[in-house]
This record gives C-alpha cells, sequence and structure tokens, in this order.
C-alpha cells in the first residue's frame, strides 16, 4: 500500500512538473525573440498573446494556436490544454516581416497559475466547446485590442490546426480580414468527426458552414500530404462549400504531417502563399 502511494505521487508531481514546463516555454520562446509576453482579458476568457514590440503599420498580422494538448488519450480530456508544441507561436517567430504581429493562445492555454486554471476554464472549452461563439468573440476582442495598438485597419489571420478552424470562423464575424491562411487544419468539424469516429462537436461551430460567405476573400490553405490527425481530404470537404468563383487555394506539401514540418520551414511558406 506504501509503494503504490509512493508511486501515485510520484505520478502527481511528473505531471505537475510537465505542466510547468509547458506553461514556462511559451513565455521563453517569445521572450528569447525579444517579443512581448502578457496574459490579456478578452471576453468570456484571458489570453495569452505574445507580439514584437513597437510595431505600426495597416496590416496586422494574427497568428492562433492549435487545440494543444486537449486530450491525455481519446477518452481523457487533458487538464490543462497547453501545448506541448506551440506550433503556431513557432511560426509566427519565424515570420521575417517588419509589419505588425501578433500570436494568440487559445483560451486556458499557458493562463494556470498557482495550480489554478485561468478565467471560465472548463474542460469544455479544449473538448466539445472548443470552437464556440464565446471563443471566436475572446479572439476577436483581442484582435481589437492588438489593433488599436499598432494602429492596424486591416488584418491577415493565419491558424495552425484547430486555430486555422477558428481563423475562418473568426473571419466570418469581422469586417476587416484581408486574406487567411491556415495549416493542417480542420475546416469541415463534421466531415472530421464523422470519419474518424469522434464524438461530434456539438456545441462548437464548423467552419464550413461559412465557407461560401467567405469566398471572395483570399485563402491559402496547407495541408500535410502524411497528416494522420486532419489531412487533405478535410480540408478538401471545406472547398466542396464554395462556389465556383472562388479565391481559395489548397497546397498539398509531401512529406509533411500534422506537426512537421511547418514552423521549420514557414519561411519560405509563407512567402509562396502570397
Amino acid at each position: 500500500m506504501k509503494m503504490l502511494k509512493f508511486s501515485l505521487m510520484l505520478m502527481v508531481l511528473l505531471l505537475c512538473a510537465c505542466s510547468q514546463s509547458r506553461l514556462e516555454e511559451g513565455a521563453g520562446l517569445a521572450r528569447q525573440a525579444g517579443w512581448e509576453w502578457v496574459v490579456l482579458p478578452a471576453g468570456t476568457f484571458d489570453l495569452a498573446i505574445a507580439q514584437p514590440t513597437g510595431r505600426v503599420g495597416d496590416i496586422l498580422t494574427v497568428y492562433i494556436e492549435g487545440d494543444g494538448y486537449a486530450f491525455v488519450h481519446p477518452s481523457q480530456p487533458a487538464m490543462d490544454p497547453t501545448p506541448k508544441d506551440p506550433v503556431a507561436l513557432r511560426m509566427a517567430l519565424a515570420d521575417t516581416t517588419l509589419h505588425p504581429i501578433v500570436w494568440l493562445g487559445r483560451p486556458c492555454q499557458y493562463t494556470a497559475h498557482d495550480r489554478q486554471p485561468g478565467r471560465n476554464c472548463k474542460v469544455d472549452y479544449w473538448t466539445n466547446r472548443r470552437y464556440a461563439t464565446e471563443v471566436i468573440e475572446s479572439l476577436s476582442s483581442a484582435i481589437d485590442t492588438v489593433k488599436q495598438q499598432t494602429g492596424a485597419h486591416q488584418i491577415k489571420l493565419v491558424g495552425y490546426s484547430g486555430g486555422g478552424a477558428l481563423a475562418v470562423l473568426v473571419a466570418a464575424r469581422r469586417h476587416d480580414v484581408q486574406s487567411i491562411i491556415t495549416v493542417a487544419a480542420n475546416l469541415d468539424t463534421d466531415y472530421w468527426t464523422r470519419r474518424d469516429g469522434l464524438a461530434p462537436l456539438n456545441a462548437s461551430l464548423n467552419p464550413a458552414d461559412v465557407a461560401a460567405a467567405l469566398a471572395q476573400i483570399p485563402q491559402t490553405h496547407f495541408t500535410g500530404a502524411h497528416d494522420a490527425v486532419v489531412g487533405t481530404d478535410v480540408v478538401q470537404s471545406y472547398m466542396n462549400h464554395l462556389p465556383a468563383n472562388n479565391a481559395v487555394r489548397l497546397i498539398e506539401i509531401p512529406d509533411y504531417t500534422h506537426a512537421c514540418c511547418w514552423a521549420q520551414n514557414w519561411a519560405g511558406l509563407l512567402a509562396s502563399s502570397l
């Protein structure tokens, strides 16, 4: 019995250490690059954001992080959705353009403090409600704040994985979106959950439902030919919702998976999307 208790205590300590490491990584990456890292009140949630300081300009590029560490395994949600690898943050840091840039963490990522979750953080917001209206409104509120800080009038939205789904959903509620880029994004969540036998995201919105309304906004959707998590067929399902005359293109990259190698090669990929 004593050995069992010791093993359980050791497991808890290891989990806490891993979670703390994840919480510190994002801020460490941003500060190493000379970027500002803050937690910003935005609508229902507090969002971690990172941005290079002092930049002003007419166009703000917004990077939206992926779903992060949402599940320990398919039937067990994580206690903290902070990513093990913040791919969208690494992409933002690899963006060498000189215009204003901001990276947005998702609700409840990087906001835990003293073993307490962030404001309004419930498991639903990284599972069934991950693309809910209040999530979209929170991201949009943060964008408005940074737009005002930088003097921007238009935005470019860039989203990785689930952040790509949210980029499309955010765009559908705004009138200042110049373009959208997504990477390995689940842009038709109904198709995706049916295909993989996942629980339907009944409390979330589906990007495919707003595809037609965004058809004239220039969009580039990158997929990995070896992505076993989302895959090109999910984005193609989104494309099937578009009218014939649209400003949208799909680019499949050979040998890329869901995680590799977007951030490592982002500068080149970004140039090809413009």
